[in-house]
């Protein structure tokens, strides 16, 4: 099993000449095996290429799932060519909105009315299935098996557990370890504190010993402070959950915006300095890159 990264960065796409190394598109990763319809995991803006890769196969039939439905995640999907085609199958799959009240299809819908696109869903010629799922829902694709974790984001957002030919892989979707909202010496704090670890053992245990691990580390140790509860976790946040599970290795993405190639590089070579023997693979995404999941590169 190998994955293909075709969007790595988060919240809009960067384009320009400062991001063609790390690329400029927004999260979209593909799942690769030798047989079976294709598996992508979101429909940010990198969407859009993979979906012309795909058409050089017809019929196409995917099977897209939604970590979560903030823009980046979703804004590719009017692009995305096999939608178009008569013949072709695509299938979505991700959260209910308990806030809103909103399932997964109504939302995807709602992104193609006219006020925001020129051709609205029904306009669409695929067969075109919505699926929402619980925590722990598990779906078959073709041999393989994906399975919901509900992580820590500001909207409802499901990590994706994939098994398949005797490899596991896991993608965070957005996620920021939980905090305590209270400080030490406060009545609550070790309570609360208490609440966290099991929350963290629920996730570590559904994806312990995953080969690899695919992480939201959208920000370094230093920019973390001013960004606590927007919903995203650091380099250092992402190789500590990869320990944890005894992952082989961890795949940094979803860019910060602003990140540049260069800075990009400098903290990569910043983790293999620091990079002890016991520690995963730390491999920093990139837009192209395919990566053996039991090997980590």
């Amino acid at each position: 099993m190998f994955v293909k990264f075709w969007g790595t960065r988060g919240s809009i796409a960067t384009p320009g000449n400062d991001t063609v190394k790390y690329g400029g598109n927004t999260t979209c990763i593909q799942v690769c095996r030798d047989e079976g319809p294709a598996i992508i995991f979101d429909g940010g803006t990198g969407i859009r290429a993979l979906g012309l890769e795909l058409m050089k196969s017809m019929p196409v039939e995917a099977h897209v799932f939604i970590s979560h439905t903030h823009w980046d995640h979703i804004q590719g999907l009017p692009f995305f060519v096999p939608l178009f085609v008569p013949g072709c199958k695509v299938n979505f799959y991700g959260a209910f909105d308990p806030v809103y009240h909103r399932g997964l299809a109504d939302i995807l819908k709602a992104q193609m009315d006219y006020c925001y696109f020129p051709v609205r869903e029904g306009e669409l010629k695929a067969e075109i299935s919505y699926r929402s799922l619980k925590e722990g829902e598990t779906v078959s694709v073709g041999g393989a098996r994906v399975t919901a974790v509900l992580m820590n984001h500001p909207v409802m957002n499901f990590g994706y557990l994939i098994e398949a030919d005797g490899q596991k892989m896991f993608f965070t979707g957005d996620h920021e370890p939980p905090r305590n909202i209270y400080e030490p010496g406060d009545e609550e704090y070790e309570e609360y504190g208490e609440i966290l670890q099991l929350k963290n053992e629920s996730i570590y245990e559904k994806i312990r010993d995953a080969d690899m691990i695919v992480a939201d580390s959208m920000y370094t140790e230093k920019e973390y402070p001013a960004k606590v509860g927007w919903g995203h976790g650091t380099h250092s946040t992402c190789l500590e959950m990869a320990r944890q599970v005894g992952a082989g290795s961890v795949v940094m993405t979803h860019h910060e915006p602003i990140r540049l190639d260069a800075e990009l590089d400098a903290i990569d070579a910043e983790f293999r300095g620091k990079r002890s023997d016991d520690d995963p693979k730390v491999v920093f995404a990139r837009e192209g890159l395919m990566i053996d999941v039991g090997q980590g590169e």
